[in-house]
């Protein structure tokens, strides 16, 4: 039996909403008042609750109909009504299919069918966190976004605000002495190790930015025209001839091992047989053919492969992450180190000093660019830029966190009345598939039956 909130329940989670406390007058912590709201029903949600009830009553109504007409149907057929009964019956007999398959489909979203623990069915109440988890990806995937997040600020104005700030002398100075007194502290507290990985991002960051998919595109292309590569395929298939001539025992094993243990011997050394002269027939015709097709697919397969790292989106992006993945390495990351190592004192000295060349170049450097990006759009611009990649860096590397909100709330909803006020919002909806589904069916039941008597006869 469904659950009701009594009118005075109601009342007083409203109050408690209005002032911001909760029914003790205690300030409730953060989302208390969504979980309230996902565990009572609002008059309106008991509107929807009634109007799925009639458009259940109503696919059933028909469900029952079309069940009344089969027995009817078929009835009529054996008193010898005619053909007609026959057209009548397969109708209602695929209505009643359709409108059960529905039934069931409907119904497995929200609970078990006849309360049957059937695999895959009470979707909702049992995926209830998976679909929340659905939720934050699909708003860190499209609100989250950098495209929106770049729009957003742009909007603001940031390099404009911050030229003028920045083209004040006093300003300047203040901004040299932060950046110094910054720049001292990360370098003399931090471990090497931790300015290193600084360091290492900033270099890896613009290693990343160069494609090289392209480039290897048009190497290979190169490669493949010239011919260069069927030197490398003579050489692999000699030296695939040889070891299969020189290896028969390892193939047989080999399909003997993968045999199901009720074959008889012979069979299993028959088929092993089989599969090791076609191998070495194979790789024999391709050594000895210039014109084999399976170099031919090759010379396509590399030429294709060729175009795909030049043009295809998916191909280069592949060869990017592995490119990322090589810059990831250990080995590389510690070369890109011993270039911060040496160089680690100097900027510290300079930094300490005041008159060094390093801070009189920074207020100077400030000074311009603030007196720029108040009046040059195109500095501007890159300013603006600037910060929005910075700000969907914070973004997109710490998304996980943000939609964390959104997962968590839904975890915590109680999955049995969260079941129900989704089934009441969109209810009754899905109760016009199962009525499509009787008609659907009762359709298609009488063209097939009516195909299958034309060609019968």
């Amino acid at each position: 039996m469904e659950r009701t909130e009594t009118a005075e329940t109601s009342g007083t989670a409203g109050t408690a909403e209005s002032d911001g406390r909760d029914a003790e007058g205690r300030h409730a912590r953060p989302g208390a008042f969504t979980n309230r709201a996902m565990n009572t029903f609002s008059p309106a949600d008991e509107e929807k609750r009634r109007g799925v009830r009639r458009m259940k009553l109503t696919a059933t109504g028909l469900l029952l109909f079309v069940a009344v007409v089969y027995v009817l149907a078929k009835w009529a057929s054996h008193q010898g009504a005619g053909p007609w009964a026959g057209y009548v019956a397969a109708a209602a007999e695929a209505g009643m299919v359709g409108a059960l398959a529905d039934w069931f489909a409907v119904t497995a979203l929200f609970r078990h069918p006849l309360g049957l623990p059937i695999p895959h069915t009470a979707i909702i109440p049992t995926k209830k966190d998976q679909l929340g988890v659905s939720l934050g990806e699909f708003v860190g995937e499209n609100f989250l976004s950098e495209a929106v997040v770049r729009q957003r600020l742009r909007a603001v104005g940031i390099g404009s605000r911050l030229g003028a700030w920045l083209a004040v002398p006093e300003h300047a100075d203040r901004v040299t002495a932060e950046l110094s007194a910054a720049l001292r502290g990360a370098l003399t507290v931090l471990r090497d190790s931790d300015v290193q990985a600084v360091v290492g991002e900033a270099i890896t960051r613009r290693a990343e930015a160069q494609e090289i998919a392209p480039g290897m595109g048009k190497m290979l292309e190169r490669i493949v025209a010239d011919g260069g590569h069927k030197r490398a395929v003579d050489v692999i298939v000699t030296r695939a001839h040889d070891w299969l001539v020189l290896h028969n025992d390892t193939v047989m094993d080999a399909v003997h091992g993968g045999a199901p243990g009720w074959t008889p011997k012979f069979v299993d050394r028959k088929v092993g047989e089989r599969v090791y002269k076609e191998l070495l027939r194979f790789v024999t015709e391709m050594r000895d053919m210039p014109t084999h097709p399976a170099r031919g697919a090759l010379d396509r397969f590399l030429t294709d492969f060729a175009s795909d790292l030049q043009s295809d989106g998916d191909t280069r992006a592949r060869v990017e992450r592995l490119k990322n993945e090589i810059i990831g390495r250990n080995e590389v990351q510690d070369l890109i180190a011993s270039v911060w190592t040496s160089v680690r004192s100097m900027i510290v000295s300079a930094a300490e000093d005041e008159r060094s060349e390093l801070r009189l170049r920074v207020r100077a450097s400030l000074l311009s660019l603030g007196a720029r990006m108040s009046l040059d759009p195109k500095v501007q611009g890159k300013v603006d830029g600037w910060l929005e990649s910075a700000a969907v860096y914070v973004v997109t590397t710490y998304r996980k966190e943000i939609t964390s909100l959104i997962t968590d709330t839904v975890a915590s909803w109680d999955a049995e009345h969260t079941t129900k006020k989704i089934e009441a919002n969109i209810g009754r909806d899905l109760q016009f598939i199962r009525i499509n589904g009787t008609v659907v069916g009762s359709l298609a039941g009488l063209l097939i039956y009516t195909v299958s008597r034309v060609l019968g006869a």
